[in-house]
């Protein structure tokens, strides 16, 4: 049997462009002499609906565009992911499903058992479990079908009761079909493979792994769809962070496991295919970075790490503005590390002439701050203005004197001097129809160090999930061909020239200690004796955690971010603003 994966990007509820983008790959694996072609995980409607699903008219949406997809099944088999209304009244309404269509029917339906509820998941706010593990008879074979989560319960901790592979392979199915959509964070491509792998060899079966691909608001779902053979080995690896289509004979995937040193077609190794797995040593390194606190910043700023962050975020940024129907972004230029990685970014994610720079210098910007910004607008070759700020900030000044009277400088001045800034972005972004994008990075957003209204003010946060440590290798990976972000920009002492001579260092903790605090309490949920125990200063320790907690009511105001790491600020972190833990 001959099996096509269709790895797509789809736009949530955008019904005719998900439908006729099904159909177009359905015809294509006609023509490539498929039996069967398979898509991602509620592929039809895209992931994740969230609340659209509680309206009647988007599953009636749902249903049409099936049965338009159904009439194109006449001589192929095709599996779509979709929502299923639930005929029983006890439970939720819907389930999510996987639909076997074939010859204008629906052949059979498998619906997810295992629904994840942690981190930016929430299906079960939505979806029944599926209840009903019975395998798919096509072609003379039998098909284990199942939904993205319900292959993650292996391990000595399972999340959940039961496994519905172990209730499938009751029934003797000769493959695996897996539909996903998985979403994309540094960790997250290896430990999945593995995953694939540990189902492959407990339950002997080769298996089709389709994920989505794309991103959807904050959520980046990175592809990476595979076919894995009976014996672990990857058949084919498609590709990340952009579609792909593939397909697959029986010789390339064979069916039951076959002897140890079998060779299938396209696979001559374990590690073949489009992204090697894993070296022996970055498995070491991620075993060890929490237990050494040392490795952490050479594990985040590691370079298949930085890579995989910028293929994604360029991803998130295009598709961002192509899904909302924008065109044209607007950011601040400071001259710092920041705005120039955020700069680089847009220019290549949207076009360089799609992307306008604003040079604000006030009377406490330092000379090679608007330098350095002009050089990187002039390399990038993307529009660029400078407005200078003094006289609207001294007309502030002036308004509010009779309230401020002769009381010091202080904060308040400092974010006058960010508000204005946000004002002239937001009031330039109105008029010509621009995105401003936030160029805030996540040490600053977990640390309070930011204005709200001004610096924080934003339609996208680009750099929100990455550490400043990492915002540093960004740019050194941005400049790997030549320069393209000044290297003074990279070196000097990071600012945010407020007031005269100030340094970051002066409000935080220098970012490679910062940093290294921050994961292991935000992606890694440490708590502070857990963290000093590793051999940091307490008194560090709980300064960081207090300015995390205590700054959680900015964050909760703070635009989409897109989301790179297993814990990003956002959907995926609840923490209650008013909550008295560590602050």
């Amino acid at each position: 049997m001959k099996i096509a994966l269709a790895q797509q990007n789809y736009h949530i509820g955008n019904f005719e462009d998900n439908t006729w983008k099904i159909i177009g790959a359905i015809q294509h694996a006609k023509l490539r002499g498929a039996d069967l072609v398979v898509f991602s995980e509620l592929s039809v409607c895209g992931y994740a609906p969230r609340d659209f699903l509680e309206f009647n008219d988007f599953i009636n949406e749902c249903y049409r565009a099936l049965d338009i997809i159904k009439e194109h099944t006449e001589d192929i088999g095709v599996i779509v992911g979709c929502p299923q209304r639930n005929p029983e009244i006890a439970g939720k309404d819907l389930f999510n499903a996987a639909w076997f269509l074939y010859q204008k029917k629906v052949h059979g339906v498998a619906q997810k058992t295992l629904l994840p509820n942690y981190d930016v998941f929430d299906e079960y706010r939505y979806f029944e479990p599926g209840y009903e593990h019975n395998v798919i008879p096509f072609k003379g074979k039998k098909i284990a079908l199942v939904i993205c989560e319900d292959i993650w319960n292996l391990g000595d901790n399972p999340l959940y009761r039961i496994a519905p592979m172990d209730e499938l392979i009751k029934q003797q199915p000769d493959l695996i079909i897996n539909i996903s959509a998985s979403p994309f964070d540094y960790d997250h491509d290896v430990d999945r493979i593995e995953v694939i792998r540990a189902n492959v060899l407990k339950y002997k079966l080769p298996m089709f792994y389709c994920n989505a691909v794309g991103s959807q608001t904050e959520i980046v779902f990175d592809g990476g769809s595979l076919v894995m053979d009976a014996n672990g080995r990857i058949v084919k690896e498609m590709k990340y962070f952009e579609e792909d289509f593939a397909t697959f004979d029986e010789a390339d995937y064979g069916g039951k496991k076959s002897e140890v040193g079998s060779k299938t077609e396209d696979a001559a190794s374990p590690t073949s295919g489009l992204r090697p797995l894993a070296s022996d040593f970055d498995k070491e390194m991620r075993v060890s970075k929490i237990n050494n606190p040392e490795l952490i910043i050479d594990y985040l700023t590691a370079e298949k790490n930085i890579k995989e962050i910028h293929q994604a975020l360029i991803l998130g940024i295009r598709d961002y503005f192509r899904k909302m129907g924008f065109s044209k972004a607007i950011l601040g230029s400071s001259g710092g590390i920041d705005s120039a990685v955020t700069l680089a970014l847009a220019c290549e994610a949207l076009g360089k002439e799609n992307v306008r720079a604003i040079l604000m210098p006030s009377q406490y910007s330092t000379g090679h701050s608007v330098s350095d910004a002009e050089q990187l607008s002039k390399t990038l070759d993307n529009p660029y203005d400078i407005i200078p700020i003094k006289d609207v900030y001294d007309a502030f000044l002036t308004t509010l004197k009779p309230v401020f009277k002769d009381l010091p400088f202080n904060l308040a001045e400092e974010n006058i001097q960010s508000r204005t800034r946000g004002n002239l972005l937001m009031a330039i972004a109105n008029k010509f129809g621009y995105i401003l994008l936030n160029t805030s990075n996540k040490s600053e957003l977990a640390t309070g160090y930011g204005t709200l209204y001004g610096d924080m003010a934003g339609g996208l946060s680009v750099l929100g999930d990455v550490y400043k440590m990492q915002v540093y290798a960004l740019a050194r990976y941005i400049n790997r061909n030549g320069i393209v972000i000044p290297e003074n920009i990279i070196y000097k002492a990071p600012s945010a020239e407020l007031r005269p001579d100030q340094k970051d260092s002066d409000s935080l903790p220098e970012y490679h200690l910062l940093d290294k605090v921050l994961y292991q309490y935000i992606e890694k949920r440490q708590g502070p004796k857990e963290i000093v125990a590793k051999g940091i200063d307490e008194a560090l320790v709980s300064r960081i955690l207090k300015m995390v907690n205590t700054n959680e009511y900015k964050r909760n105001q703070f635009c989409p971010i897109i989301r790179v790491s297993c814990k990003a600020f956002g959907v995926g972190r609840r923490v209650p603003i008013v909550g008295k833990y560590l602050s």
